[in-house]
């Protein structure tokens, strides 16, 4: 296992690189003069001058680029030229609020689809089978921003049951943190179980078909063991590629939902910077979160040699 993650390890080096590099290209990549667009109606000669020195614009773009990367790994991503703010300290003091949805998002995602799944393999071409995978098919085309209105208007307007909007912190009031991210994790996760449910039942219809799961009915286990543990586990090798795959989608939903929720995670913090034009904050943020993803993807890797030992062999 340690030479898996090894040869994983020094495929991951290069991938960080480039995301940084990409990242870095954001601001350099832009129409305009970056300092011009960061001042406004401010932008005069002598304070153009003096931001571009203090932004280190005036230097080679390599230079700045190796600067700019020494400076986050040693975990400095700069300081908001709109309100003087450390960008690290903004994204790690709106990380938990994310970081909470996602998780309450990908649990409620994974309580549907997986059960949905395994249920439409073992009925595979049954009623109950065409009537979900229907169901899963129009739910695709329903955008996070409809349901979010349909999810505030039933639970919120009319029932006057759940919060609309606000968010209450985990340690001034549990209850009140779980109420406020219902609405918020509901919406997004409802957008991601149709994926995984068509993933886990398309591997499920073919894992039992195989010839252990012959001897195991042969043998007269129950079917809930031969579904739960002979057939899920060799089944969720692509469920985890997905799920890890979702998270770059729930990052892109946490954008919208947040911002629809008024919750104050990263993703109103990335608004908020595009808003005003604030490129510190948007290159600090973005590095961040796309750094974050492939490192969510590398443990991916990982599990696939925990799910199926050959893979970490070198024998798949």
């Amino acid at each position: 296992m340690l030479g898996f993650v090894g040869r994983r390890l020094l495929y991951l080096a290069p991938v960080l690189i480039a995301v940084s590099l990409l990242t870095f290209l954001i601001a350099a990549l832009l129409p305009g003069d970056l300092v011009v667009a960061t001042l406004g109606d401010e932008a005069t000669p002598d304070k153009v001058s003096a931001l571009r020195h203090e932004m280190g614009l005036d230097q080679p773009l390599m230079l700045q680029y190796l600067h700019w990367l020494g400076g986050a790994l040693a975990g400095d991503f700069g300081r908001s030229v709109r309100t003087g703010e450390l960008v690290l300290s903004a994204i790690l003091q709106r990380l938990p609020v994310t970081l909470e949805l996602m998780l309450f998002a990908q649990l409620i995602a994974l309580a549907i689809g997986m059960p949905l799944g395994i249920l439409c393999a073992v009925r595979n071409g049954g009623a109950f089978d065409r009537l979900v995978s229907a169901i899963a098919f129009g739910k695709l085309s329903v955008p996070a921003f409809m349901s979010a209105i349909v999810l505030i208007y039933v639970f919120s307007v009319r029932l006057k049951v759940l919060p609309a909007t606000g968010y209450v912190p985990l340690d001034e009031d549990i209850v009140g943190n779980l109420r406020s991210f219902v609405l918020p994790a509901v919406t997004l996760g409802f957008g991601e179980w149709p994926v995984l449910m068509r993933v886990l039942r398309s591997d499920m219809i073919a894992t039992l078909q195989e010839d252990y799961i012959a001897m195991a009915k042969a043998k007269g286990l129950k079917p809930w063991r031969i579904l739960l543990v002979h057939a899920l586990k060799p089944s969720s090798l692509t469920l985890v590629t997905v799920t890890g795959i979702n998270i770059g989608r729930l990052i892109g939903g946490a954008v919208l939902v947040e911002t629809i929720f008024a919750l104050p995670g990263i993703g109103r913090l990335l608004i908020g910077a595009i808003n005003t034009r604030d490129f510190v904050v948007l290159q600090g943020v973005v590095l961040f979160i796309a750094t974050g993803f492939v490192l969510v993807n590398f443990v991916v890797d990982m599990l696939y040699g925990l799910l199926d030992p050959r893979i970490r062999l070198g024998r798949a």
